[in-house]
C-alpha cells in the first residue's frame, strides 16, 4: 500500500514538472473557427511566435481570448513547438420573435434588444438574454403590471445559431385600492389627497384611468405634496418613507407616505444687497416676500 501511494506521488510530480516546462513557439494554430476570423484571435492573443510559453502565459492568453466574447470554451495544447489554440464559438443570433407586447412597442423593444447587444448577427450569450428579461420585467413593474410576467426560449438553428423568442404575458396594472398619508398635523387629509393625480377607484375612474399605479405618477405626486408644504412655510418637511403594498393577487395596491411636517416659518428680514440705483425703500416694495409673513418657496424663487 504504501509503495502505491509513493509510485501515486511519484507520477503526479512528474506530471507537474512536464505541465509547467516552457516552450518556444514556433507557430500557432487556432482550430474550431467558423464566423470569427484567425486575425481577431491573433489581435487578443498576448503571445507571438517566437517567445515562451509557460503556464502564467498560457492562463493570461486563455483569459484575454475569454474577455472577447466570442468564444464558450478555449483550450490551449501543444504540437512539438507549435501552440495549438482549440475553440468552440458561441451561436449567433439567427432571429428574433416578440409575442404578447401591446403596452410596450415591438420596434421599442427590438432597439431595447440591440443596444444591449442581442440582434440579428451579433454573437448570443445567455447572460445578455437574462439581463434583458430581468430589465423588461422591471419596466412592467414600473408601469404597475405586477402580474407580468417575460419568458424567454433559444431555440437551436443549424452551423451553431439560434432562434430566440420572447414571450410576453403583460397581464392587468394594479389599481389603488387605498392612499393613505401618515404623520399631517396641520393640513386635513381631504387636502393633501387632492393633491393626488392618482386616486382610489371610483365611479370615474373607468373614464379617467386615474386609479392606475404608476411609479412615474407617484413620484410627481410626492413632489406636489412637498410643494405644498413648501410654498406655506414648512421648509423642514421631509417625505420621511413611501411604501407601496401589492395585494397577494398582484391585482391591488395600498400606498402610505409618512411625512414629518417640521415646523413653520415666518420672514425674519429682507435685505438687500449691490450697488442700488434706486431707494432701497422702493425696491423691498416691489418684492413679493415680505417681512413677517409666511415663508414661501414659490415667492423666493
Amino acid at each position: 500500500m504504501k509503495r502505491l501511494l509513493l509510485t501515486a506521488v511519484l507520477t503526479v510530480l512528474m506530471i507537474a514538472e512536464v505541465h509547467a516546462e516552457s516552450f518556444t513557439i514556433s507557430d500557432i494554430r487556432v482550430n474550431g473557427l467558423q464566423r470569427v476570423s484567425a486575425g481577431s484571435v491573433f489581435g487578443a492573443l498576448p503571445l507571438n511566435v517566437g517567445e515562451q510559453a509557460d503556464d502564467r502565459r498560457l492562463v493570461e492568453s486563455t483569459r484575454a481570448l475569454f474577455k472577447t466574447g466570442f468564444f464558450q470554451d478555449i483550450q490551449l495544447g501543444r504540437d512539438g513547438n507549435v501552440l495549438v489554440i482549440t475553440v468552440v464559438e458561441r451561436p449567433s443570433v439567427a432571429s428574433i420573435e416578440i409575442e404578447g407586447n401591446k403596452a410596450i412597442s415591438t420596434e421599442d423593444l427590438m432597439k431595447g434588444l440591440k443596444q444591449s447587444g442581442l440582434a440579428e448577427g451579433e454573437i448570443f450569450q445567455r447572460a445578455t438574454l437574462e439581463g434583458v428579461r430581468n430589465e423588461l420585467q422591471r419596466q412592467y413593474v414600473a408601469q404597475g403590471r405586477y402580474s407580468a410576467t417575460v419568458d424567454t426560449e433559444v431555440v437551436p438553428q443549424p452551423r451553431n445559431r439560434v432562434g430566440l423568442k420572447v414571450n410576453i404575458n403583460e397581464g392587468t396594472v394594479a389599481a389603488i385600492q387605498h392612499i393613505n398619508v401618515v404623520g399631517n398635523t396641520v393640513f386635513p387629509d381631504e387636502d393633501l389627497m387632492d393633491l393626488f393625480e392618482l386616486k382610489t377607484t371610483n365611479w370615474l375612474s373607468f373614464f379617467k384611468n386615474d386609479d392606475k399605479y404608476a411609479r412615474e405618477k407617484l413620484s410627481g405626486d410626492l413632489e406636489r405634496l412637498r410643494s405644498y408644504y413648501l410654498d406655506r412655510g414648512y421648509i423642514n418637511m421631509d417625505i420621511a418613507s413611501t411604501q407601496v403594498s401589492i395585494t397577494p393577487d398582484k391585482k391591488h395596491v395600498y400606498i402610505t407616505v409618512n411625512v414629518n411636517e417640521g415646523e413653520k416659518y415666518t420672514v425674519g428680514d429682507v435685505k438687500l444687497s449691490g450697488d442700488l440705483k434706486v431707494p432701497e425703500d422702493q425696491v423691498k416694495s416691489l418684492l413679493l416676500v415680505q417681512k413677517g409673513q409666511v415663508f414661501s418657496a414659490r415667492c423666493s424663487r
